[in-house]
């Protein structure tokens, strides 16, 4: 059994759809931060996005963890052509669109970016890689809503509108089992 504890990155406070776009985050709340490596497994690897917001979050909750290299195909997902622009402004351009990305998500995809079943492809793929070369251990995975998200999915076993329903904040663990036939969800969007 391997346990993934999913740690959403420190927050950006960009008010946009922020996918690959390499904000920082603000780490400035040292004290939750300090509570959430407290909380996690002394012993468990960190690896995280490459993204700055990940990796900087993750070299904050690392302590004497050992740290995996930085994954790409942890990313949040591809904006394409909405990536840093404000819901509404995509939606008085392109409404129809917009409103089956989040209503009916799955095969919708933005401009140039990608859909839900794509994200979710890549990320199992990268994930199930980590929990084959640490069976039994812990993995703390720093990343992104969608990332945290698409797992979560896996885990409760239910449609991506109704993953959807889930807060994940920022600097939250939320912590999954992984057995070789079942994946349980432990621990939803948690702040220490």
């Amino acid at each position: 059994m391997t346990r993934l504890h999913l740690v959403r990155h420190g927050p950006t406070h960009a008010r946009t759809m922020v996918g690959w776009s390499d904000l920082p985050a603000d780490l400035s709340d040292t004290e939750a931060i300090g509570r959430l490596s407290a909380h996690l497994p002394e012993q468990a690897v960190v690896v995280s996005s490459d993204l700055i917001r990940a990796a900087d979050t993750a070299t904050a909750l690392q302590g004497a963890r050992t740290r995996l290299p930085d994954r790409a195909a942890l990313r949040e997902m591809r904006f394409g052509d909405w990536e840093l622009r404000a819901h509404a402004d995509i939606e008085a351009e392109d409404p129809e669109r917009i409103r089956a990305f989040w209503d009916r998500p799955g095969e919708v995809r933005p401009p140039g970016g990608e859909s839900w079943h794509e994200l979710s492809a890549r990320v199992d793929r990268d994930i199930d890689a980590l929990v084959t070369a640490h069976p039994g251990g812990d993995i703390v995975v720093v990343a992104h809503f969608g990332v945290i998200l698409c797992q979560l999915q896996r885990a409760l076993r239910v449609s991506a509108e109704d993953v959807f329903a889930h807060r994940i904040d920022n600097l939250s663990v939320t912590r999954i089992t992984c057995a070789p036939e079942d994946w349980t969800a432990d621990l939803i969007n948690h702040r220490p």
